[in-house]
């Protein structure tokens, strides 16, 4: 036999025979009724467990990494509010049916049925994974996460005390709820996990509200690699501003009573607490997965000897809840009614088409409160001497530092977070007087931590709040790319639209920069970024098409609900001129608040017909001044500015570029894996002129002289523009 049952045959037996494992007598405050129910969902957690391996030997399901060992935390739910949100370990099943038990009208079997048969009917995932989560219940799906879900649990926390000051208008939950999050004993490990905890005690250690319950599931193992015993407890139970938890999680009495003392201590002092959860793992880390492979048979028999059900059975018979004759029938009714329910749920429709899978990627619109933007009295107070500036041509940074400014006053429920953002007004000054207009509430001058910056804005974006977090330059970004694929851009898809996290992320990226950086502070990557399915990438070349897109971007995650970043290119943040020194010519005045540029819509300056150059960022900036050069030299051009780089505007490209008789592209991105390559596909299928494309090298950016050695020029693009021109003729 398998380790499953042998494990349920160990179960009858042991229970038939009062042969029940030894342990502490039931302590603490949970009634007889609550104990049973407790008892009932670790009964349906364990019978879900066997038939997840059912199905899938039959054919009929898809993925059993199950809950079995870890039924102890129905315990911790009890101990708990169905309104207070829970990111779920994925051995959590037990959790959600006790959950489940707390709000009428729950039927756990048969939503997790339909889940292991990857039905389109599931509630939660619509059939695109086998997730636990309930929008009723309070828990957002997660996959498979490895500790991946614990920074934005940090967000969430954080957002239920911001919004005791400024509660957005799509918030929901309590003023008193806490954020619970749970995980295994080895992601604790990851510095993902580490990175969260990190953040946690450093908000509570400056006493900001941060009610938040970090649940550590320790069966002392990952997959096959043991944790040290010990190096839980040894590794918490002393941090600075986290309070330090443990119980039995085979002793549902111990584990209700300790996990309602920490979450006491989380409600009622609004810090974070560490609650130490001892767990076994029966079956092995998954169906596949066969423990005696790499554990000595003994060992892995001796946890099977420690099944929490059996705790269960011997302390219910003690507290005088439940006798184990009646805990046996509820075992053998709940295994029988979950073969029942499995046969109808494996007969449920499943997704077909690609269609049918990718409805979820883009979140659905949601119904905001119409706004008038701020009064002219309040801008004018707001503004300061920066409104008689606004007579006058400005350099990109200041137009997106009013933009901003504009945006907060007509939102109150947008935040900005990041390093540096509030009173130094960033590395480049762009948010400068920010923090001093709209507090630090709303400002956000967080720890060095890329991770935990964007946890920060998807928790807050998941509780109703309009995040625009900074990352200071684009190659920091790839410390923390999985918080945007892995979390942000899959919770829509996960959910079925049920959860979103709507943000602008503002990166200042890409190259060009004299006699600063190199390969760190000059990156002219988007790859990560566009290969997101559901993001979102805008890129501006100008400070008045800067402000009109960071409207749209505003309210493409405000009333879409979209996952967007903003790209801003730091060496035009203070470009002045284009020809000449002193020309201005690459200054705009600030466009009335009313202007915005749509999602899609790209930019056409000129209307010649021998070349159309299709570029973005400093590309177009570059293509700007090679221009006239290429007029003398007979050569009628028209540039068109992309503006949007994914998803691509492929309609209005190829409107733009019609009836042009050759196109060039160029891409300061780079030769392999850069914006070209997508854009020549595109033009290729949809017109026959020639076309070609100008790229940066297959490199990393240089400090000094060479900054800008492998990347498009002004004179490179009026040599492969004429080549193209000329060799077409």
């Amino acid at each position: 036999m398998d380790r499953a049952s042998i494990v349920h045959e160990n179960f009858l037996r042991r229970v038939a025979a009062g042969d029940l494992p030894e342990g502490a007598p039931p302590s603490g405050q949970l009634s007889a009724p609550a104990a049973v129910s407790i008892f009932r969902s670790q009964c349906l957690s364990r019978a879900l467990d066997r038939q997840s391996r059912a199905m899938q030997k039959a054919g009929q399901g898809f993925y059993t990494i199950g809950s079995s060992g870890h039924e102890g935390m129905a315990a911790v739910a009890a101990a708990l509010r169905p309104e207070d949100t829970a990111f779920l370990h994925y051995r959590d099943a037990a959790f959600q049916i006790a959950r489940s038990a707390q709000v009428p009208g729950q039927s756990p079997a048969w939503d997790i049925l339909l889940s292991f048969a990857s039905s389109s009917e599931d509630p939660i995932s619509g059939g695109r994974h086998k997730v636990l989560g309930s929008k009723v219940l309070n828990i957002p799906p997660q996959t498979s996460t490895i500790a991946s879900h614990l920074p934005k649990a940090v967000g969430a926390a954080y957002a239920v005390g911001a919004a005791r000051r400024h509660r957005p208008e799509h918030a929901e939950f309590a003023d008193d709820s806490l954020v619970f999050c749970s995980f295994g004993d080895a992601s604790a490990n990851h510095s993902t996990a580490q990175g969260a905890f990190n953040t946690a005690q450093w908000t509570s250690y400056q006493s900001v509200p941060l009610p938040l319950l970090f649940v550590c599931e320790d069966n002392g193992i990952g997959i096959s690699t043991k944790t040290p015993k010990g190096w839980i407890a040894a590794s918490f139970a002393h941090r600075p501003g986290l309070k330090y938890f443990s119980c039995d999680g085979l002793d549902i009495f111990d584990t209700f009573r300790v996990a309602q003392a920490a979450a006491h201590y989380v409600r009622t002092c609004r810090k974070p607490a560490f609650l130490h959860i001892r767990t076994v793992r029966l079956y092995g880390h998954a169906g596949a997965d066969v423990p005696t492979t790499y554990l000595p048979k003994a060992e892995v028999e001796a946890e099977e000897a420690n099944d929490p059900l059996l705790h269960s059975v011997r302390l219910l018979d003690q507290s005088g809840a439940l006798d184990p004759a009646s805990a046996l029938g509820i075992y053998n009714d709940t295994c029988a009614r979950v073969a029942r329910v499995a046969d109808e749920a494996v007969t449920r429709p499943r997704l077909k088409t690609a269609s049918d899978v990718m409805a979820s990627l883009i979140p659905p619109r949601r119904a905001c409160r119409p706004t008038n933007g701020p009064s002219a009295e309040r801008r004018a107070a707001t503004f300061g001497a920066d409104i008689k500036a606004m007579a006058e041509p400005q350099i990109m940074s200041r137009l997106i530092n009013w933009a901003l400014t504009d945006l907060m006053l007509e939102h109150g429920e947008i935040v900005m977070m990041g390093e540096d953002v509030g009173r130094k007004g960033g590395v480049y000054g762009v948010t400068q007087k920010l923090q001093a207009r709209f507090g630090a509430d709303r400002m956000i001058d967080t720890l060095l931590d890329e991770q935990s910056i964007l946890g920060l804005a998807i928790g807050m974006a998941q509780n109703g709040f309009i995040p625009m977090p900074e990352i200071q330059f684009l190659a920091y970004l790839h410390n923390a790319e999985d918080q945007l694929r892995g979390e942000a851009a899959t919770l829509p898809f996960f959910s079925d639209g049920q959860y979103s996290n709507p943000m602008v992320l503002r990166i200042a990226g890409l190259g060009y920069q004299k006699g600063f950086g190199g390969h760190f502070h000059n990156d002219n990557s988007v790859a990560v970024l566009r290969d997101i399915p559901g993001l979102i990438l805008a890129c501006p070349s100008n400070g008045a098409d800067a402000a009109r897109m960071l409207r749209e971007c505003v309210r493409l995650a405000r009333e879409e609900q979209r996952l967007v970043v903003f790209l801003e290119p730091i060496a035009l943040y203070p470009m002045r001129d284009l020809h000449a020194e002193k020309d201005g010519g690459w200054m705009n005045f600030y466009p009335d608040v009313s202007e915005s540029i749509a999602l899609g819509k790209v930019g056409i300056t000129g209307k010649g017909d021998d070349l159309a150059i299709v570029s973005f960022g400093n590309g177009t900036y570059l293509s700007h001044q090679a221009e006239p050069e290429l007029a003398k030299a007979g050569i009628a051009a028209r540039i068109i500015d992309i503006r949007w780089l994914s998803p691509l505007p492929k309609k209005a490209l190829t409107q733009a570029v019609k009836g042009a008789k050759n196109i060039l592209v160029v891409d300061e991105t780079r030769h392999s894996g850069g914006v070209a390559e997508a854009l020549v596909a595109h033009f290729h299928e949809v017109t026959d002129v020639p076309l070609a494309r100008l790229t940066a090298q297959d490199s990393f950016i240089a400090t000094g002289p060479a900054y800008a050695a492998t990347m498009p020029s002004k004179e490179s693009i009026i040599a492969a523009a004429r080549a193209l021109v000329e060799g077409a003729k």
